[in-house]
């Protein structure tokens, strides 16, 4: 299990796992705060939760085993569900920046699938598929108030996405349908994926389906919301 330093479902299922950060260019800190902190926490929770359930482990026994106050956890997580679920910041910049940042000449749904079709590709944190993220998905599905809190991120990610579009002086499209369609559509599609992962289907198959599904995702977006530039 790889964690920050060494750490996201749709981009509203938000998993534990992702690219490699160097810890030696984070800031030494104290005990009260700071990234490597953080870290320390986020990777002390992770294995807690992923050995023993998540319901069954507290914040104060993540405290402990972390080396730091409970006043501290909550520091840095204001949840105890987003000690695992902690990339929604992540999730949001890149929505804002797939919208915000995109190339001159390139349209907003253009902009999105390149982004997400990106994560994929990449075995990035936040797409899903990323080696070693069957036991973060068991994990999430055993406990309810995990279940619940994905739910809140996508509705946050999908607030987040329309306002965004809204912004956009050169979007022509209907932004909060588009907003709606695409997180739930990447909900969809992430959750059949680590349904099929969890029962052992044989991951390079799962994830050429997982892409393709998102391509007809990206398809039907682009029949039925935004119309070609």
């Amino acid at each position: 299990m790889a964690v920050v330093c060494t750490k996201d479902m749709p981009l509203g299922y938000v998993t534990k796992f992702s690219d490699t950060r160097e810890c030696d260019q984070m800031p030494r800190t104290s005990e009260r705060g700071g990234p490597r902190t953080r870290a320390r926490i986020s990777e002390v929770a992770t294995r807690l939760f992923l050995e023993r359930g998540f319901d069954t482990v507290t914040v104060a026994e993540v405290a402990r085993e972390a080396g730091v106050s409970s006043v501290t956890v909550f520091n840095h997580f204001p949840r105890k569900e987003d000690l695992l679920l902690d990339r929604g910041a992540d999730a949001v910049e890149l929505l804002r920046s797939a919208v915000r940042d995109r190339a001159p000449g390139v349209d907003v749904l253009a902009s999105l699938r390149e982004m997400t079709l990106g994560l994929v590709d990449a075995r990035h944190a936040l797409s899903g598929v990323k080696d070693g993220s069957v036991p973060f998905f068991r994990t999430v599905a055993a406990s309810p108030a995990l279940v619940a809190r994905v739910r809140e991120i996508a509705a946050d990610l999908e607030r987040t996405l329309a306002e965004a579009l809204e912004r956009d002086p050169a979007f022509e499209g209907d932004g909060t349908l588009l907003a709606a369609f695409l997180i739930a559509g990447y909900g969809t599609v992430l959750v059949a994926t680590a349904r099929r992962l969890t029962v052992g289907e044989p991951p390079s198959a799962v994830v050429d389906d997982h892409r393709a599904r998102l391509e007809r995702l990206f398809d039907a977006l682009r029949g039925g919301v935004v119309p070609r530039p």
